[in-house]
């Protein structure tokens, strides 16, 4: 069952009637056919007429959905022989990323993603998909061994952001974050990042500073999240949707600014209701990009990397 959210509120009733129909129908002579097929298309109308219109807000929403496909669900669809790689070599393992190499395609790279965890241990476990420095730090090491062995580097962005734990201080997370991003524009090597969820701020970008950024359609990505920017400009968190609003955190908006290279078409619906096919999508949009970026010089793509960062701060 998808868990609806609060503006899916009309499609929630009309899925209790069709599951009404579909549990009264068992073993009875009733042919309810007809009925149930006329509910589910008018499910699908409202469907449409609603993702057709989402606001920033509403998108953040969905952006958060519990089902909504992971890194992990990612990783173990789109690639294979993944050999996860864990630790700093400073401090600690870090769960809220994981990372290693894999083939994609048959070809060898270097995958890195955040990963939410699906009920409350692993939530736990991986503390939400917020990265403390070691998380980070880890993943410049995998970074920089896919430099040197010239593996493909392609991340998986879902985070509120990097951990902001009192201990995560302590142990240098700013420094980490730079080193972060810093890493990512230095790579000789093809770099593609997939904002799936979340894009939240520094630890966001920490893994996002790529050739090609790709945005699953109704994901977003900002520097902070619209409750917080609520919560300092209006004082209150209730100001949420106007602070999406003004923010254009949505991919829509973000391409049209060229913060954004690409939008990755979900499942009418949401990708929490075909985890499948939106995965689907991801794969055959980060090959067509990797094919094109694999063309080119190692210089050339540490060049490209930096003129598209550079140029995003200069008025259009």
């Amino acid at each position: 069952m998808v868990s609806f959210l609060e503006f899916e509120k009309p499609i929630a009733a009309l899925q209790e009637q069709i599951d009404r129909l579909d549990e009264g129908a068992k073993g009875g002579p009733v042919d309810i056919g007809q009925e149930s097929r006329k509910l589910r298309e008018k499910v699908e109308a409202q469907l449409r007429s609603i993702y057709a219109n989402l606001t920033p807000w509403q998108k953040a929403q969905v952006a958060r959905h519990p089902e909504r496909p992971h890194f992990s669900d990612i990783a173990a669809q789109l690639f294979t022989d993944f050999e996860p790689l864990a630790g700093d070599r400073y401090f600690a393992e870090d769960a809220a990323i994981i990372g290693g190499m894999a083939r994609f395609d048959g070809r060898p790279v270097m995958i890195i993603g955040h990963e939410k965890g699906r009920d409350t241990a692993s939530r736990l476990k991986h503390n939400f998909g917020m990265g403390k420095p070691e998380g980070y730090r880890k993943a410049v090491r995998l970074m920089e061994m896919a430099d040197r062995f010239g593996l493909p580097v392609l991340t998986f962005v879902d985070t509120a952001g990097a951990f902001p734990g009192i201990e995560a201080e302590e142990r240098g997370a700013a420094e980490a974050l730079a080193r972060g991003t810093a890493a990512c524009l230095k790579l000789r090597v093809p770099m593609i990042a997939t904002i799936t969820g979340e894009g939240g701020s520094g630890g966001a970008l920490a893994l996002a500073a790529a050739n090609r950024v790709l945005m699953l359609e109704h994901s977003f990505y900002a520097v902070i999240s619209p409750e917080g920017c609520a919560s300092i400009l209006w004082r209150s968190g209730e100001n949420a949707p106007d602070a999406a609003q003004a923010m254009r955190i949505s991919a829509q908006d973000l391409k049209r600014l060229g913060l954004i290279d690409k939008i990755v078409p979900e499942p009418l619906g949401g990708a929490h209701r075909d985890p499948k096919a939106a995965i689907e999508a991801t794969g055959r949009a980060i090959e067509k990009e990797l094919k094109q970026l694999s063309t080119m010089e190692p210089d050339a793509l540490k060049r490209q990397r930096r003129e598209k960062y550079l140029a995003m701060e200069r008025p259009a």
